[in-house]
């Protein structure tokens, strides 16, 4: 008997790794002999980094890089096991939690630190990158990616644009002379899991820009910015980014590395999944049970979370999947799921699921794997 162990984080209480140990501790109550196989999870957004990492035994490397603000700041990103490939995510450099409320400025705020941090990865050999894309405090375009890297934003006069989107309408060339060929040559996975497009009522600007922090004035002065930059995509390269589904991922951040640098979309489960081989190892025959989990199962469930992946994966190879979150909230055979549990065994207060969730994540995983077991004899 061997079962895969594979749950998303509980946000907020919970690490993915330490909602796995405290389901194995439950499975070994049962029988301290059962075959477990941990994979930590994460779908793309915030925790993936640190769920690839602890998988993989990679490493992480500290940076000192820019903020949105260009201050300067201790930032990292990780190694994968395998020493070819790097995770980074926007938000660690150029997120929305490094600001203050009062901060928030798309007019100004930049990528650049992230730049900085792919520019550090490359320069110790790496050539394959994972970016996830979910957090930003930008509405740039990856512009501050692009001008770290070497690419250089030229307006009118020739003279280099200032960080920020605001800046980005006054851009009248990209001038890519003095990039190494070492980023060409490099390729990028984003990890996105929205399908806006670069521009338009339902682009970056108009959908992204309130949540950080650009008013009614500034979104129309945002948006044009962003038109003028996939103008000068157009141009330079031939490629139309300005309807491009998911280019408008983190303030249009998608369309500036698909414009430039080997890039390429993925939903954030699936890049996953594929870095820690999940595929094959419920392919091989030899997984009898999986069980993942999340914070609440709902209907955003199947739009590219933890779950939602696994199951499709499990139903695939036809191994029962059983989820254990701590609200169930929708149908989970609606997804493929054999079977979904709450971690709350009576009426409970939302801060007490959340500071006892190990202990009941434990018992309620012991109880599935008795029943499991049960129905096997």
């Amino acid at each position: 008997m061997k079962l895969l162990i594979a749950p998303d984080s509980f946000k907020g209480s919970l690490s993915s790794l330490d909602v796995a140990r405290s389901i194995e501790s439950g499975l070994k109550k049962v029988d301290v002999h059962t075959d477990t196989m941990i994979l930590p999870m994460a779908d793309g957004g915030e925790g993936t980094l640190t769920a690839l990492i602890n998988a993989t035994n990679g490493e992480v490397i500290n940076v000192n890089v820019f903020d949105p603000l260009g201050r300067e700041i201790t930032g990292y990103y990780g190694i994968l096991g395998n020493s070819r490939t790097a995770v980074i995510e926007l938000a660690v450099a150029s997120g929305l939690p490094l600001l203050k409320q009062s901060e928030l400025n798309p007019y100004v705020t930049s990528t650049y630190g992230t730049g900085q941090l792919i520019k550090h990865a490359l320069k110790k050999g790496i050539n394959s990158f994972i970016i996830c894309l979910g957090g930003s405090a930008t509405n740039d375009a990856g512009a501050g990616i692009l001008k770290a890297l070497g690419f250089r934003l030229l307006d009118n006069h020739g003279k280099e644009l200032s960080e920020g989107g605001l800046a980005l309408q006054n851009l009248a060339s990209i001038d890519d002379t003095d990039v190494s060929p070492s980023i060409k040559e490099a390729t990028f996975q984003l990890a996105c899991d929205v399908n806006n497009p670069f521009l338009g009522v339902n682009g970056a600007t108009h959908i992204f820009g309130p949540q950080k922090g650009a008013k009614v004035a500034q979104i129309v002065e945002l948006e044009q910015s962003l038109k003028r930059f996939a103008d000068v995509v157009y141009e330079k390269t031939g490629r139309r980014i300005h309807n491009l589904k998911g280019a408008g991922a983190a303030g249009g951040t998608a369309g500036g590395l698909l414009a430039f640098l080997n890039a390429s979309l993925h939903p954030g489960v699936e890049i996953v999944m594929e870095a820690l081989k999940i595929p094959e190892t419920l392919a091989d025959g030899n997984i009898d049970l999986v069980i993942t989990g999340e914070g609440k199962l709902d209907y955003q469930t199947g739009f590219g979370k933890v779950v939602a992946g696994l199951t499709t994966l499990s139903n695939r190879n036809k191994i029962p999947v059983v989820a254990i979150c701590g609200q169930v909230e929708m149908d989970g055979t609606v997804l493929g799921l054999t079977s979904a549990f709450s971690i709350t065994n009576g009426p409970m207060r939302l801060e007490e699921a959340m500071g006892n969730a190990s202990k009941l994540l434990e018992h309620t995983s012991e109880q599935i794997y008795r029943l499991f077991l049960a129905r096997t004899r």
